[in-house]
């Protein structure tokens, strides 16, 4: 199977060298599963994107600092590219910016949180509709790093996880779409790394009591192992 994966942010320069860009951390995360999975790149906020829908068998739509309610051509495109996918009942995986891009582009609402900032390790609920899909367990743990939260979600989604800080979490549609706020390509040491860099950005408090969080285990096979079931359904 070949993932495309859409490509909406750049790893911060000084953090590359160390932490690879985000379609290796992709891959890596999901290798652990399925070693045989194949991985093509479209940089679609430089404007590439397939020539065609089945150039790949299905698509991840990365995190990025953007807002998706940034008034920039390529969101406005990767929009587009979306909707035509969803049509063609193409599976799609959002992460973070792509799960609220995803809901933004398919009828739903993305705005900034009343909440703040959710940065570090952040537990969530599985509802009862989880347990529908297979899934064992009542909760599990992400990495974060996210101020914007999908408030209205795509007609026809269903929640799969919650938490109070963030009650659209997990969301699927129908057996095409499963996006998750979270970021489980993530390492530790990648969420310590930008919670340095950016605590200016996130504010002292903030940067603190994420830092402190990742002393929690991370469900970080558990949710790749989803995501490896769910391209494969």
């Amino acid at each position: 199977m070949k993932i495309g994966i859409l490509k909406t942010d750049d790893v911060r320069s000084q953090l590359v060298d160390e932490f690879g860009e985000y379609p290796e951390m992709f891959a890596s995360l999901l290798h652990a599963v399925d070693s045989t999975l194949e991985f093509k790149t479209y940089e679609v906020q430089r404007g590439e994107f397939p020539l065609n829908l089945d150039e790949v068998d299905a698509y991840l739509i990365t995190g990025s600092k953007t807002s998706v309610y940034a008034d920039q051509q390529w969101i406005r495109d990767t929009e587009v590219f979306l909707r035509r996918a969803h049509s063609a009942k193409k599976k799609m995986l959002g992460i973070c910016f792509g799960h609220q891009l995803l809901a933004q582009a398919l009828g739903g609402k993305t705005t900034k949180a009343d909440q703040g900032w959710g940065v570090g390790a952040h537990h969530y609920q599985l509802t009862a509709a989880a347990n529908a899909y297979g899934q064992a367990g009542d909760n599990f743990t992400m990495l974060v790093s996210h101020q914007d939260q999908v408030v209205e979600n795509i007609p026809g989604a269903v929640v799969l996880a919650s938490s109070d800080f963030c009650p659209n979490s997990v969301i699927k549609v129908d057996d095409h779409i499963l996006s998750f706020q979270g970021h489980p390509e993530f390492s530790k040491d990648y969420s310590r790394a930008i919670l340095t860099l950016r605590r200016e950005v996130f504010g002292d408090a903030n940067a603190d009591q994420g830092l402190a969080s990742l002393s929690a285990n991370v469900d970080t096979h558990k949710v790749a192992q989803w995501m490896v079931d769910f391209y494969h359904a």
